[in-house]
C-alpha cells in the first residue's frame, strides 16, 4: 500500500500493472496481509482514534456552521460504540473466508478432449471514493488483496487525519508481505475525483461509499462501471396478522438501530385491519423514543383515537413527497394500506408491493405476517436487492451476512446486487482446454458437439 501524491494518470496506470501480480499470489501470502493488517491497527488503537477525535471535532464545528450534515458526522466516528472492533473483525472475518480466485464454476465436455471451464478471476483494479467513513480504508484494503484486486481509494476532506494515519499504518504493515505496493493505493491529492473517473483504460469497476449526491455525481459523471447504491429508501409492511410485540421489536431496531444507515427504515406501511391492533404500541413506543410519525389521513385518524392526548398531539401530517424521502434521522413516514371492496389478503400484500416498487430505492425492504404465502408474494414482487420476512432492514450488511465486511451495497441488477463481500468482487473467464481440434471440425459435414455438463471436481 502506498500513501502518495501521483497524479491519477501515474496512479492508475501502476495499480493495472499491480493488479496482475496480486491476482496471481498464492491463498497464503493474502491471508498473512492481512493478519498483518489486523495486527498493525490493532496495535496502533489510541493513534488511530486520536486522529480520528480531531477529524470528529472538526466535522462538528462543521455541522454547527451547516456545512456537514448530522448522517455524515455519525458515520466519521470510529469510536462508536462497536465500530473499532466491527472494523478489525471484519479483517480477519474476510481472512478466513475461502479464497474466492480461480474456482471453476463450470464445466463442459464439448467433445472427447475438448473441455470447457469457467473460472473465477478478479475484477481488477478499483477505484474506491469514500465520505466521512474512516473504517474504509480498512475494509476495501481487506476485501481488494483477499479477492486478488488492486484498489485506489479516495477519502473526502473530513477524514483526512483519519485517512493518513490508518493508511500509513496499513502501508508500513504490508512492507514485508509479498502484496505488491501499488496494489493498493490511498491519494492525498485535492480534486482528482473527476480525472479518475476517465481512466476507464486502467479503471475496472467504481466504488461510491458517501451521500446520494456523491454516488450520483460518479454515476453521471463516469463510462466506467459503478456499483452502489444513491438512496437507501427502506419500508416495512405490516400484515394484519403480524405479531405485535415483533413488530415493535422490528421497528425500534429498524428505525432506532443506527438512524443514519442507508439500511434503516423510512416507510412504514400498515394494513388497514392492523391500524387499530398492531400500529398502535408501534407508534406508542416509537413516539416515546422521539421519533417523529408523518402519517397519512387514514392512519393518523386512527392513531389519534388509540394514544394518549399528548402523544396525538404531535403526530404529523406527511406529504407526497415523504414516502420518497430518506430521512437518515428520527423521522418515519407512515401510510395505510387500505382495504377497497372485496379486497383479499393477496390484494392487500400487492397494494403494499406497487407502492414499494413505485417509491423505493430498491435498497431493503420487508414484511412483516404470520403467513409465509403472504411473505413469499412479498418477496416475490418487490423488486429490491434485499427483502426480507419477519426481520429488520438493518439486517442487510455484509458482517451480518456472513462476507466478512462488504465494500457496499449494491441496488445494480447486473453483476453483484445487495451487500457486496468477495463474491461481488469477482468476475469470470473461460478456459478451454482442448487437444488440437478446431472450430471448422464441427457443423455441416463434421463432427457433433456433445456438450455434456460435467462435475465441478473429478
Amino acid at each position: 500500500m502506498s500513501l502518495t501524491n501521483s497524479s491519477p494518470l501515474e496512479v492508475a496506470k501502476a495499480a493495472s500493472i499491480s493488479s496482475r501480480s496480486l491476482a496471481i499470489l498464492p491463498t497464503r501470502a493474502r491471508n498473512d496481509a492481512l493478519t498483518a493488517i489486523h495486527h498493525a491497527l490493532q496495535e496502533s488503537k489510541e493513534e488511530i482514534l486520536a486522529a480520528n477525535a480531531r477529524d470528529l471535532e472538526s466535522a462538528i464545528q462543521a455541522a454547527q456552521n451547516g456545512e456537514l450534515s448530522q448522517s455524515v458526522l455519525k458515520r466519521l466516528d470510529l469510536g462508536r460504540k462497536g465500530k473499532w472492533e466491527d472494523m478489525l473483525k471484519g479483517i480477519l472475518d474476510v481472512r478466513d473466508l475461502e479464497d474466492p480466485v480461480n474456482k471453476v464454476t463450470l464445466r463442459t465436455r464439448l467433445d472427447d478432449g475438448l473441455e470447457l471451464e469457467r473460472v473465477t478471476c478478479p475484477i481488477g483494479v478499483l477505484l474506491i471514493i469514500f465520505e466521512a467513513r474512516p473504517e474504509v480504508i480498512a475494509n476495501i484494503a481487506s476485501l481488494a488483496i483477499k479477492s486478488g484486486n488492486a484498489a485506489i481509494l479516495k477519502g473526502g476532506k473530513e477524514t483526512t487525519l483519519s485517512f493518513k494515519v490508518i493508511s500509513t499504518i496499513i502501508s508500513n504493515a504490508l512492507t514485508n508481505t509479498l502484496v505488491p505496493n501499488d496494489s493498493i493505493q490511498l491519494l492525498t491529492t485535492r480534486d482528482v475525483v473527476a480525472s479518475l473517473l476517465d481512466l476507464d483504460k486502467y479503471i475496472d469497476l467504481v466504488i461510491p461509499r458517501g451521500s446520494n449526491e456523491l454516488v450520483r455525481y460518479i454515476k453521471n459523471n463516469t463510462r466506467i462501471p459503478v456499483l452502489g447504491h444513491a438512496d437507501g429508501l427502506c419500508s416495512i409492511y405490516i400484515h394484519d396478522d403480524a405479531d405485535k410485540d415483533m413488530a415493535v421489536k422490528v421497528l425500534i431496531d429498524a428505525k432506532l438501530g443506527y438512524p443514519a444507515a442507508c439500511n434503516a427504515v423510512e416507510t412504514l406501511l400498515v394494513h388497514q385491519a392492523a391500524l387499530a391492533t398492531i400500529l398502535p404500541d408501534v407508534a406508542s413506543v416509537l413516539l416515546e423514543k422521539g421519533v417523529s410519525l408523518r402519517c397519512d389521513t387514514m392512519s393518523k385518524t386512527s392513531l389519534s383515537s388509540s394514544l394518549s392526548k399528548s402523544q396525538a398531539a404531535i403526530l404529523q401530517d406527511s406529504t407526497d413527497e415523504d414516502y420518497s424521502t430518506e430521512f437518515l434521522g428520527p423521522i418515519l413516514a407512515v401510510k395505510s394500506i387500505p382495504t377497497l371492496g372485496n379486497s383479499t389478503p393477496s390484494s392487500m400484500c400487492n397494494l403494499a408491493i406497487a407502492h414499494i416498487n413505485a417509491h423505493s430505492s430498491k435498497h431493503t425492504d420487508a414484511i412483516l405476517t404470520s403467513s409465509k404465502e403472504i411473505a413469499d408474494q412479498f418477496q416475490s414482487g418487490v423488486d429490491s436487492a434485499c427483502v426480507f420476512w419477519n426481520t429488520s432492514t438493518r439486517m442487510s450488511d455484509g458482517m451480518r451476512f456472513g462476507f466478512g465486511t462488504e465494500v457496499g451495497i449494491s441496488t445494480n441488477k447486473i453483476h453483484a446486487r445487495g451487500p457486496v463481500g468477495l463474491e461481488g468482487l469477482m468476475i469470470y473467464k473461460y478456459h478451454i482446454n482442448g487437444t488440437g481440434q478446431v472450430a471448422g471440425d464441427y457443423g455441416a459435414g463434421g463432427k457433433n458437439w456433445k456438450h455434456e455438463q460435467l462435475p465441478l471436481y473429478d
